[in-house]
């Protein structure tokens, strides 16, 4: 591995239950557990999943369809069942699926066109969230100084 290839994010604890993950180029967003005064606004853990999955493939898809035409519409829904089983917490059937509207004309043709194979070309190589999620990647956890 190479410092190029490295992605990382810091979470610190700002409350009971309720956190900020801070980028590496300083970029912050909230979190925490579904109670709590901020519950109602705060993604939980899980929401942040499912939007990194959608934020993924939509960056793709948005990239090589936006630069024949601007969509009059984009909308990224991503949904997944939360269970409990022998295999512990986990989300199953997750699903991505795009509305995407373009306006008349020819370069909208062409982005109309290349859309299906987009989305597909995302999901198949080029989002790295959906492609660790389907690969099943380990996850190490460790306490420092222990």
């Amino acid at each position: 591995m190479t410092d190029t290839s490295l992605r990382s994010v810091t979470v610190e604890r700002t409350s009971t239950g309720h956190f900020v993950a801070t980028n590496a180029r300083g970029g912050t967003i909230a979190f925490g557990a579904a109670s709590g005064p901020d519950a109602e606004s705060e993604f939980t853990p899980v929401e942040l999943l499912l939007a990194a999955l959608g934020g993924c493939t939509a960056v793709d898809v948005d990239v090589a369809t936006s630069r024949h035409a601007e969509p009059d519409a984009f909308r990224v829904t991503v949904t997944g069942h939360k269970i409990s089983d022998e295999l512990g917490n986990r989300l199953t059937d997750l699903r991505v699926s795009f509305h995407v509207a373009f306006p008349d004309g020819e370069g909208a043709e062409r982005a109309r066109a290349i859309l299906p194979r987009a989305v597909k070309s995302s999901h198949d190589r080029l989002c790295t969230v959906s492609r660790t999620v389907e690969t099943g990647t380990p996850v190490a956890t460790e306490i420092e100084g222990a």
